[in-house]
Parts: C-alpha cells; structure tokens; sequence
C-alpha cells in the first residue's frame, strides 16, 4: 500500500492547512505544537506510545480511535471518559467494551515524568487517535492542541449522547448535528469502521432466535452469505465475548474499503447499513467507495472537526496527575 504522504497531494495539504487556520482563529487557546516550549517531546512520545502498544497488539487502533469518540460526543473533547468510578462515563454499559485506555495510561506516566502537569488527557487522547490512523496506514493528521481535562464524568450523561447501533439515519444526523457535525462528516466518520471490532451484542438485533435456539438473518438489507459467516461465529454460548471484525477484507488497514462492504451489503451494524439506504447519505458513499484518495482527504478534516468539540481551554478544567481520577 503506498505511503499516506504520497497520497496527500501539495493541494489538499494546503486547502487542510487553511481550513486549520479558520479553525485556530475560533479557537484562540488552541494552537499547533503548543507543548513547543513546554514539553517538545509531547507528541513525539504519544506517537511512539501507540506504534509499540499497535506491535504487540493489532486491535489498539480500532480501540483508541472508538475511545476519542466516546470521549467527545460526551461533553466534549475533555478527557472525561477516562476517570474511575461507580458513577463515572467508564462505568456506564455503553462504555464497556471501551479499550486502549492502558495505551493512554502509558504516555501519561511517561509524560508526567518528563513534563509533570503540563500535557492533558484530553490532548493525549486525540493525538492517540490521530496517531492510531497513521500506524493503520492512514493519513498524518495535523490537529490542534492545548485541550484539559474535565473535572466531571457521570455516567447518565452516555446514553443520551452516544450512537446506538440500532439508530436509524435521522437519529445518527441529530446527534452528529448537536455536536456541530454534518451529515457528511457522519458518513466519512464512519469510515473509521474500517478498522477494529465489534462484539456479536452490537449487531444481534439483526437476528431473531426461534423456540429451538437457531438464529435466522431478519434484517433483508444484510448479504445472506456474510450473514451465515457472522452466525457461525457468534452463534456459541460464549457469543458476548467474542468480536467479528469490522471491515471483513482489511481490517487491519486504514483504508475505503468500508464504504466499499456497504456497497455489497456487508455493513457489520445496523447503523452501517443504514448509510446505503437512504439517498441522502448513498451518495457518499459510492463516491468514497470509488475514490481512496478523497475519502483519505475528508476524512482528514472531519478528524479535525472531532477532535475539537467541546473542548476546554485555559482555566475552564484542569492538566489531571493520573487520567483516571481527577486532581
């Protein structure tokens, strides 16, 4: 696969480089290597983080890309996901099949050895992401930095802010949109299904069990023979732990090949499928589908766009000792 620096031309790199722009003139507390001067080896260090956690363990990008967006759809960008308790964002079922957090834990300490309370959580957890799609073969993200740390998790605050699996398209545009999202944005975040896993749970309901105990395919939008591959592997009493990945062709490579699945109808979740059903949103995705290099581009921005959603800047929040409690 060629090298994602060959495939951002000089032209993207600008038209990225003046839609950042815009972006820092909004967000005046945030700015490109603003550890510069207080801990140049901030990301550096992150980035080295992720590419020996993804040596030892081929599922981590998957899993700290899915952790910023748990992160940030719920009060924003600020690192609240992480904090420990009974009552906090981590404990809620929406929230347990989150990983990589040991991969956030790692830098952290490092880091507070280097640079004690300087480098956020919140940045920590962004720049893992961006640096999780680089070491699957995805393009160098350039986002901004200078996020901190929320001081409040609670775990009431999940449901009512995270995407289901069985949300339908309008449920999927309502939440993307309070998040300041567009609906293409929801279409080119979804790629990121082009890496990672899902448990058999996510996507049961597409599934019915009869008085004998076999399952039978129920959703029509979903290929019969995928279905019959994800029955057999997720039809054992053991089903709830085990995980199918996302992209069934590459899952492991950071590419388009998750629109082109959608094309065939073997979208892993409901909300997968969805996007092929409607006409406000097939578009994109034939178009993705038929262009690597576009969906890489978009993609780009719309990380960006992500990454930044309810951030806190300045005083608002804090740089937490340890990411899984507060000061």
């Amino acid at each position: 696969m060629a090298s994602s620096s060959c495939r951002l031309n000089y032209s993207f790199l600008l038209h990225l480089l003046l839609f950042l722009s815009s972006l820092v003139a909004s967000s005046a507390d945030l700015s490109f290597n603003f550890y510069a001067s207080s801990c140049p080896v901030a990301e550096l260090l992150v980035r080295n983080t992720v590419r020996s956690a993804t040596l030892s363990d081929p599922t981590i990008p998957g899993k700290l890309l899915r952790l910023l967006f748990h992160d940030c759809f719920v009060q924003g960008c600020d690192a609240s996901v992480l904090i420990q308790g009974n009552t906090t964002e981590r404990s809620d079922p929406g929230n347990a099949s989150l990983g990589g957090f040991s991969v956030i834990d790692t830098a952290k300490k490092a880091l507070e050895i280097l640079c004690p309370a300087t480098v956020s959580c919140a940045d920590i957890v962004a720049l893992a992401a961006r640096d999780a799609v680089e070491a699957a073969g995805g393009p160098v993200v350039e986002i901004l930095t200078g996020r901190r740390d929320g001081r409040v998790s609670i775990a009431a605050n999940v449901r009512p802010n995270i995407i289901d699996t069985d949300f339908s398209l309008d449920q999927m545009i309502d939440g993307f949109s309070s998040k300041g999202l567009s609906i293409q944005d929801l279409v080119v975040l979804s790629g990121a299904h082009t890496i990672g896993a899902s448990h058999c749970n996510a996507f049961n309901g597409r599934f019915k069990q009869d008085s004998k105990g076999s399952f039978e395919l129920i959703d029509a939008s979903l290929d019969k023979s995928y279905a019959e591959t994800l029955l057999n592997k997720c039809s054992s009493s053991e089903s709830s732990s085990l995980t199918v990945s996302n992209d069934p062709v590459t899952s492991s490579t950071f590419d388009n090949q998750y629109y082109r699945n959608l094309e065939t109808h073997k979208g892993l979740i409901q909300t997968d499928s969805a996007l092929m059903d409607d006409d406000r949103t097939r578009k994109m995705v034939e178009a993705l589908a038929s262009d690597e290099e576009s969906f890489l581009q978009r993609w780009s921005e719309s990380f960006v766009k992500l990454s930044m959603v309810g951030v806190r800047v300045g005083e608002d929040g804090e740089i937490r000792r340890t990411c899984s409690s507060v000061n």
